[in-house]
């Protein structure tokens, strides 16, 4: 069936866009029209030069349908209908499909957590969890509500540590373009001038114009190392032995430790803090809060603490035991244990870690700058005093006669 893209005014005054699958542009009017949306462009849509059939939903794409889900939803929409309007508006060809599976699911006699449960690399173990108790409470709509905002701000905490990556990255990539452009191109050309000169070369010079004569096998072998290396720590982290001990290293690596461990504190706290909320029982929620830390030692920490409240203690000594949570989140989660206003407190505690994120981005951004940029300039000083070391050396020699 094919898509038309379209545009068109709603009831508000608001402009909206999206995409509909019909077989006509007709269909498209009459089916805007009953959501009170004007039409005001209708065409078919361009498909890409190349199509790519990658089966991945960002995390993303997964809050924007959360939340619009809540939405049609709180506007008195059935379930199966929900979900016909949202699989029309996805551009995700794999998600449309996803959506468009499950509704037939749901149409079939499923409840929606069931249907949300077979797919769980698009709707992890929380999602499926707080929709079930949804279902179970009648506040499906409340519950979605709360899962866009816990959803939305993941995404927001998760592209603050990429936005930390990305300068040293970058700079680091430029590092060793000038470097390769100094070894291949400007280093050989030096290197004749000295020959012709029959001058002896000082030693660092010497090792220089060795590197540079060498430079293809030397950046081979480092690209191949690189290569072997993340192939190897890939695979080793399969392992639950090998995603436990790198993970432990990543939380003590010098600066970016301290950024990683607070991004996955505020996780926990924020995803205990919601499942909480949305009623599902306590040993559940604390299970699938170690699981949403993306850290295996934070997660097998969380372990211990279900194991522990299980047998009848509180959160809050068995998680000063585990020594991996900071003393203000243990203190805060005993208040709130013992005032009853434990969610609250979890969620003061999000918003607060969420801010040390931000601190610690900008700390690092501020250190690594000038870091990095006196790296560089220590190398490529190094290669231009290298070079010119035998002209100084000539010169030197021209006065004295």
């Amino acid at each position: 069936m094919p898509a038309f893209e379209w545009r068109g005014r709603s009831i508000s005054g608001e402009i909206r866009t999206g995409i509909i699958e019909a077989p006509n542009p007709q269909i498209v009017e009459f089916y805007l029209r009953r959501l009170n949306i004007i039409p005001i462009k209708i065409v078919p849509k361009k498909e890409g030069l190349f199509k790519f059939g990658l089966k991945t939903v960002s995390e993303k794409e997964l809050a924007f349908f959360t939340r619009q889900f809540a939405t049609v939803l709180e506007a008195g929409l059935p379930i199966v209908k929900c979900l016909e309007t949202l699989s029309m508006q996805q551009r995700n060809p794999y998600f449309k499909q996803v959506i468009t599976e499950i509704r037939k699911k749901v149409e079939g006699g499923s409840a929606l957590s069931d249907a949300l449960g077979e797919y769980p690399k698009i709707f992890n173990k929380l999602y499926v969890q707080m929709v079930k108790s949804g279902e179970s409470s009648g506040n499906l709509d409340i519950v979605l509500k709360r899962l866009a905002v816990y959803l939305e701000k993941i995404v927001s905490l998760k592209s603050k540590i990429k936005h930390a990556m990305i300068y040293p990255a970058v700079i680091i990539f430029i590092t060793i373009v000038v470097i390769s452009i100094l070894m291949i191109f400007v280093i050989p050309k030096f290197a004749e001038l000295f020959k012709e000169a029959g001058q002896t070369l000082p030693l660092p010079t010497q090792i220089l114009i060795n590197i540079s004569m060498n430079f293809k096998k030397i950046f081979l072998f480092f690209l191949v190392s690189v290569v072997v290396s993340i192939i190897v720590l890939k695979k080793y982290r399969k392992t639950e032995k090998g995603r436990y001990n790198t993970d432990k290293i990543l939380l003590k690596f010098p600066l970016l430790g301290s950024l990683f461990h607070k991004a996955a504190i505020s996780r926990i706290a924020r995803t205990l803090a919601n499942v909480i909320g949305a009623g599902v029982p306590l040993l559940q929620a604390i299970l699938i809060a170690g699981e949403t830390s993306d850290n295996k030692v934070l997660e097998k920490a969380m372990e211990e603490i279900r194991v522990n409240v299980a047998a009848g203690h509180g959160i809050a000594d068995p998680m000063f035991y585990t020594g991996v949570f900071p003393y203000l989140m243990i203190e805060m989660v005993r208040v709130g244990e013992v005032s009853g206003n434990l969610e609250d407190m979890l969620n003061k505690l999000a918003d607060f870690y969420e801010e040390e994120v931000d601190r610690t981005v900008e700390t690092l951004s501020t250190l690594i700058e000038p870091l990095l940029l006196i790296v560089l300039g220590v190398i490529i000083g190094g290669i231009l005093i290298a070079l010119y070391l035998p002209i100084f050396q000539l010169g030197a020699v021209i006065g004295g006669g």
